[in-house]
């Protein structure tokens, strides 16, 4: 993204000096940040990267150019823990078959050029995401030799989605994690290279906000989108202050001069909240914190119970998140929020120092070596990763520590032939629904860490992804829960919440709903002031 035409850099040249210092203060400035269109009901939020100039609808993933999406763009509908929720569609028909899903658009609803949406770019849109591999990884409508999600325009405002074979997920297969952004077939048609085209320095969406300045490694504001079919947004602006130094978001929150940002439980004991009228808002992502083992390099599975054995997860959960009420422990792949998630059904790996050197000496190895990987920039993984180190040296194994930097780890998570670590640490924020967790097992995905097929497992994701009866899906969940204890590739530690730090100006968080991922669900639903 480059600055929009409408941009203004100098926001002391206009307003003169004593105004410019009291919004300076106030409204999302950190150090020579100047954001000329700050006024009193502008939303600032501190992120901790930036996301670039190559956002765009098609294969962008990462959290931060995510949010920006969520800004600019819209979706049919968002599927989330609480139910389904209806934006571009007002609702849906799904056949007797189950394989017909029928969307209702809503009417009068515009791209930011003027254009009106339709149905057909939502056929473009959903087609160039089945089309492109990197982008329905994130979806699911391409199955390959079983065919693929057929999607097609009744009329204007009727789109319908034919799946090759019932679904019992069939929702979340067409939202994904992520979600699925319908972006303009007049704007997008013909472009080849979605990360390098000038479209994204410009991008016509029809969401809530529309890109009003970028600031590369400082800031993207967007402006509000006055024509926005569900209404004027409360925030007249949202900031994204890109703050990569956790120092100075910690001093900007407490300080004004952003009204948001994401802390740690470290951080929320080292700063005066209520001096400040800070709020503390814990919640939960879903995510699952877990170490795996590449079983290329550990193939006993002895050895492998005999690490899981020497581990203690309230230690180690408490080591890495400080305060027991921001954490909650995890015992299986799914996180605790799930409505299929069930700790009795598998094996816990309780601490049992005894029986990890039984194991360890049946297996002719009683002093084991790991090298263990880690990202060093992220304080909870090094902290857990110290702990897990010093509960593993008990029972004789010994850890030697790496901690990298986060894309290089995970670069050799996903290389089947890495031969350097033996257990890696990791995180996911999957969905709803226990099939969209599949490729973390499956057998051949390059989403599979542990780099080992199982049969079984593959069966019984296969039997899950079809069945719809749910007393039947439970059973069949039940027991793939069970196995992938028992295979002791994944040790799930703990489920951190995310601590989102507001000031005193912001209200409206209920409307706006805190979710994973994108952190608000509808930021235009904030009031600020």
């Amino acid at each position: 993204m480059a600055a929009s035409t409408l941009s203004r850099r100098s926001f002391v040249g206009l307003a003169g000096a004593t105004a410019a210092t009291a919004l300076l203060a106030r409204f999302g400035i950190v150090g020579d940040i100047e954001f000329a269109n700050a006024d009193e009901t502008t939303f600032t939020y501190a992120i901790a990267g930036d996301p670039g100039s190559n956002v765009n609808p098609v294969t962008t993933s990462d959290r931060f150019g995510l949010m920006t999406l969520k800004l600019l763009f819209a979706q049919l509908f968002t599927y989330r823990a609480d139910g389904v929720h209806f934006y571009l569609a007002t609702g849906y028909d799904e056949s007797e078959d189950h394989l017909e899903f029928t969307f209702h658009l809503r009417e009068g609803v515009t791209w930011s050029d003027g254009e009106p949406v339709t149905a057909d770019d939502v056929v473009f849109s959903y087609e160039t995401i089945r089309e492109t591999p990197v982008a329905d990884a994130y979806s699911s409508l391409n199955y390959g030799d079983q065919g693929k999600v057929l999607v097609e325009a009744i009329d204007d405002l009727t789109v319908k989605f034919t799946f090759p074979f019932v679904i019992a997920a069939a929702l979340e297969q067409l939202q994904g994690p992520d979600g699925v952004y319908i972006f303009p077939r007049h704007i997008y048609e013909g472009i080849e290279d979605y990360e390098n085209t000038d479209v994204n320095k410009n991008p016509v969406g029809c969401g809530a906000y529309i890109l009003d300045d970028y600031q590369a490694g400082s800031y993207i504001a967007f402006r509000a989108n006055e024509n926005y079919f569900d209404g004027v947004p409360g925030p007249s602006y949202v900031v994204y202050q890109i703050i990569t130094n956790e120092n100075s978001g910690m001093q900007a929150i407490q300080t004004g001069a952003v009204d948001a940002w994401i802390a740690t439980a470290a951080q929320v004991q080292q700063m005066q909240i209520e001096a400040n009228g800070l709020t503390v808002n814990p919640y939960t992502e879903g995510r699952v914190a877990y170490i795996v083992i590449n079983t290329k390099l550990v193939p006993d599975i002895n050895v492998r119970k005999a690490l899981f054995y020497s581990l203690d997860r309230e230690q180690i959960a408490l080591a890495a998140v400080l305060d027991p009420n921001y954490y909650d422990v995890e015992y299986t792949f799914l996180p605790t929020n799930s409505a299929y998630y069930n700790a009795d059904a598998v094996e816990k790996y309780e601490r049992n120092i005894d029986k990890a050197k039984e194991l360890l000496a049946e297996a002719g190895q009683p002093n084991p070596t790991f090298v263990f990987g880690y990202s060093g920039t992220d304080s909870l993984q090094t902290n857990a990763a110290l702990m897990i180190q010093r509960n593993a040296k008990e029972a004789g194994i010994n850890i030697e520590l790496r901690g990298v930097e986060s894309s290089a780890l995970s670069k050799a998570m996903k290389n089947a032939d890495d031969k350097e670590y033996h257990i890696t640490f990791g995180g996911y924020i999957m969905g709803i629904d226990p099939d969209s967790y599949t490729p973390l097992f499956a057998s051949g995905s390059p989403s599979n860490y542990a780099h080992y097929d199982n049969a079984v497992l593959d069966d019984l994701f296969a039997q899950g992804r079809i069945e719809t009866d749910i007393e039947k899906r439970h059973e069949i969940y039940d027991a793939v829960q069970a196995e992938i204890a028992d295979q002791a590739t994944h040790y799930q530690l703990y489920s951190n919440h995310r601590l989102l730090i507001t000031g005193p100006r912001v209200k409206g968080l209920e409307d706006a709903k805190l979710i994973p991922i994108f952190t608000f669900e509808d930021v235009n639903k904030l009031q600020i002031g």
